[in-house]
């Protein structure tokens, strides 16, 4: 079984989050809102690259990224990360519009 090949990330490099799933079952407005906070895309500049093993012991790499909303760096597991010229390649593609 063959993975696919992720993109290599390097430090200064612009990134996105990968999109999110568009579908909210809440009913409260108030839940709404609360969720709809975090729903947001993100855009940052990769600052560190790290790796960590996961519980079977296999490497998993993490990207450290300064959004540009935030002060201070965050640790994300690199599959949720994209280029940020990619994004919209994904988007078209209708990635993150299903409910998940």
């Amino acid at each position: 079984m063959t993975t696919k090949v992720q993109h290599t990330y390097a430090i200064g490099d612009r990134v996105a989050e990968r999109p999110k799933a568009h579908g909210l079952v809440a009913v409260r407005e108030e839940t709404k809102a609360r969720i709809a906070q975090y729903r947001s895309q993100r855009y940052g500049t990769v600052v560190g690259l790290t790796s960590k093993p996961n519980i079977r012991g296999a490497k998993q790499k993490f990207l450290l990224i300064k959004w540009d909303h935030l002060k201070t760096p965050t640790e994300h597991a690199q599959k949720r990360i994209c280029p940020i010229d990619q994004l919209t390649k994904l988007q078209a593609e209708g990635y993150g519009t299903g409910v998940e």
